[in-house]
């Protein structure tokens, strides 16, 4: 029997947030609640798929803006969503609101607050993101993706683990690959795919014959740098398939030997629940740091070489590579410790404590 009052998920318009979100709706609508969502305009492009009976875009904005006039705006953006997210409330009177982190979770969180409907928000970082910690003091239950440090106000963290697709669920299932060939997998997500364009063909260009002559490579590169990137490893003779997106992402993770990437959050838990050695690098400037602490996880494991982007040149890429490609078994066994860390069922974790808070 389906509940008829929906549980309401909230997250911020990009994957890194709606993709936990969507492994918890799954899990939920398998137990039988309704699901909702709500989040911003950003998000129309992932959720033509997401399992919720309903999408709600609500209006939000963050007062942290490099000056005061997009302070002001981000405020009145702000203002705009609560009073958006009150009516919502008021008229699904969702069970729960779950928040992903990102500022649309900001407006239906405190709605639900004020009218005393139970609150969760799940960090998927290693640090609580800026949202989060302005919600914490406010919600009635916080879980993590990783053991963080309490932050001093609100419930104590429960760790979780951070829900992901059933695609990687799928993808983790599968066996380490043959070394025929050395299977490596490269991708940046939107602000990181320009640095892997430049340096990464670079450097396998540089690497020894011997070593070329076996690379199969797959690269995500924004769409404009396909072509150019294509041809690079054409000339290094080098096989590649480079192409703007792959809706099958996992299952490339899965085919390969070593992962270049970054370290959102989602990318590090996809990491260890499939089981691949990796080198990341971590996003720059962020004001948390999130990434540099998501990548530490991975390489307090021995699972992860982590480099700064100032470090990440074309001469450091091609000696690592050069030292990580002669060693096959250890990139086995680094992909087995990473893997040794993974929660392939932070899902129904998550589900569980989402219950719980409810009742």
């Amino acid at each position: 029997m389906i509940e008829q009052r929906p549980v309401l998920l909230a997250a911020g318009g990009t994957g890194g947030h709606l993709f936990p979100a969507e492994a918890l709706a799954l899990e939920l609508r398998k137990r039988g609640y309704k699901v909702e969502l709500a989040s911003d305009e950003r998000a129309v492009g992932y959720t033509g798929q997401f399992p919720a009976d309903a999408i709600h875009e609500i209006t939000s904005g963050t007062v942290t803006g490099a000056n005061f006039i997009g302070k002001i705006r981000g405020l009145i953006n702000l203002v705009g969503g609560i009073v958006q997210a009150r009516r919502l409330i008021a008229k699904i009177k969702p069970r729960i609101v779950v928040g992903f982190g990102g500022y649309p979770t900001v407006p239906p969180l405190l709605a639900a607050s004020n009218r005393r409907i139970p609150t969760l928000i799940h960090e998927q970082n290693a640090v609580m993101g800026r949202a989060n910690r302005f919600l914490a003091g406010k919600v009635s239950a916080i879980a993590t993706g990783f053991e963080i440090i309490p932050i001093g106000k609100g419930p104590q963290p429960v760790c979780v683990g951070i829900p992901v697709r059933d695609a990687v669920l799928k993808a983790a299932q599968l066996s380490f690959p043959d070394i025929n060939t050395i299977n490596i997998c490269v991708f940046g997500g939107s602000q990181g795919a320009r640095i892997m364009s430049k340096i990464v063909p670079e450097a396998v260009t540089a690497l020894p014959e011997a070593i070329r002559a076996k690379l199969n490579i797959v690269q995500q590169a924004r769409k404009e740098d396909v072509d150019h990137v294509q041809a690079a490893y054409a000339k290094a003779g080098v096989k590649a398939n480079v192409q703007a997106f792959f809706n099958d992402l996992p299952l490339r993770i899965a085919q390969s030997h070593l992962i270049i990437s970054r370290g959102g959050a989602s990318t590090v838990a996809e990491l260890a629940v499939i089981g691949r050695a990796s080198i990341l690098v971590p996003l720059p400037g962020s004001l948390d740091q999130d990434q540099a602490a998501n990548a530490h996880v991975l390489q307090k494991a021995e699972a992860a070489t982590v480099v700064k982007q100032i470090d990440f040149t074309v001469e450091w890429l091609t000696t690592e590579l050069t030292n990580q490609l002669r060693d096959t078994k250890e990139l086995e066994a680094r992909g087995q410790r990473a893997k040794s860390i993974g929660i392939s069922d932070a899902a129904n974790r998550l589900a569980d404590f989402v219950i719980q808070t409810i009742k």
